[in-house]
């Protein structure tokens, strides 16, 4: 029977290139991991451990007390059981608002902590993930870093109502803390200004203003971080060239950590790790 098996072969071919469009089904969680990213691959999404998490120590990020002090509290309410907020990162780049979410993994894995990094594309999918990590004993900080977003971006909404704005009860084993270099995640522009009414020695902004205040007043604890004068910068740089086995800061070493700042246009703990790590290699390759 030729034409019957030529049909059996056409739709055994035909079978086969549609399940090649369909969404593969997602690898179950391995949840002994630290650390988590939520990723969309193939047509569906998944939380996918972090095999090698970034690890950094608190007691590595100088110049940033205040701002440790505050964030470190705020954790250890939140894994005790305690009323705990969400929290929004902001200020100048390259002064550990990021390290500093990510040193709190090192400090507190043992106590149940666990991290999921999730990107500003993907912030559309927040509730799906809360659905998965409300159900869990462990306590979730879900990482959005480095926000900004445009006034049409779907990601902004879906922030607002996982911070403050669903039917549904926000998960207690879980809290949002966000990095950004603006203290109100969107652009701001005079237009906006211009509308903002004056009636006798009150000040009224404008709607587009409002509606951008209202996603960072969503977040219960604000932290913000500033540019490093140069005493700070070169302390920084002081603990990273300890860290590689450099025991002292030379006049030389000096000079040249504050030109290599210069050429960077920034005095920031980035830029200090950055010039420690490029120094101690120069050092390596004299010896």
């Amino acid at each position: 029977m030729p034409e019957l098996d030529r049909l059996i072969a056409l739709a055994e071919s035909l079978l086969e290139r549609l399940g090649h469009g369909l969404p593969e089904t997602p690898a179950e969680t391995d949840w002994a991991s630290l650390a988590f990213r939520w990723r969309r691959q193939h047509g569906g999404a998944r939380l996918q451990a972090v095999s090698q998490p970034h690890r950094i120590r608190l007691a590595d990020l100088r110049g940033v007390d205040a701002q440790k002090e505050l964030l470190v509290r705020n954790t250890r309410q939140f894994l005790r059981g305690l009323p705990a907020n969400n929290v929004l990162l902001t200020g100048a780049r390259g002064t550990g608002k990021s390290s500093l979410v990510k040193a709190l993994l090192s400090e507190f894995d043992a106590d149940g902590l666990r991290l999921v990094e999730v990107d500003k594309a993907d912030l559309t999918d927040l509730m799906d993930i809360t659905d998965l990590l409300h159900v869990r004993p462990e306590r979730f900080i879900v990482f959005c870093d480095d926000l900004s977003f445009d006034a049409d971006e779907l990601g902004y909404k879906a922030l607002k109502v996982a911070l403050d704005g669903s039917v549904a009860a926000v998960a207690d084993n879980m809290l949002i803390y966000a990095t950004s270099n603006r203290r109100h995640l969107m652009p701001e522009f005079m237009a906006e200004n211009l509308a903002t009414q004056y009636a006798g020695d009150e000040i009224r902004p404008g709607e587009a203003t409002e509606e951008k205040v209202s996603l960072s007043e969503r977040f219960g604890l604000w932290l913000s971080f500033y540019p490093f004068d140069q005493e700070a910068y070169l302390d920084i740089v002081r603990h990273w060239l300890r860290s590689f086995g450099i025991a002292r800061l030379t006049p030389q070493t000096r000079r040249a950590a504050l030109q290599f700042a210069l050429q960077r246009g920034s005095r920031s703990g980035r830029v200090a790790w950055q010039f420690a790590r490029d120094w101690a290699g120069q050092q390596g390759l004299r010896d």
